[in-house]
């Protein structure tokens, strides 16, 4: 099984694992099982950080990919394939573009 993390799942999971649930927390934690985060999260990351609406205690927004990876996950790059074919996935009440491109980067 592998999973995908969404941006505030990668966060907690770096600056607070407390806010994780056990289940979560086993799943990120096994090495056996791949655990992915999306390019996108990192812009999002980056994004939210210059407005002013998310602050990193310690941290810039280029420090996390790097404690990302010391953490277990493994980044998955943003192509021209992925980003180009985007307008593919079905639309839904959910409009976040971050977490949409990242659904549609999973599937």
């Amino acid at each position: 099984m592998t999973y995908v993390v969404d941006t505030h799942t990668l966060l907690w999971a770096l600056f607070k694992p407390d806010a994780l649930s056990q289940g979560v927390k086993e799943i990120i934690g096994d090495r056996a099982i791949g655990v992915y985060v999306s390019a996108a999260t990192f812009w999002e990351i980056s994004l939210k950080y210059a407005l002013g609406k998310l602050e990193l205690k310690g941290a810039e927004p280029e420090d996390i990919p790097e404690a990302a990876n010391k953490s277990g996950f493994e980044i998955l790059g943003l192509d021209a394939d992925v980003l180009s074919s985007y307008h593919r996935l079905v639309k839904t009440k959910h409009r976040d573009p971050f977490d949409r491109m990242i659904i549609w980067h999973c599937i």
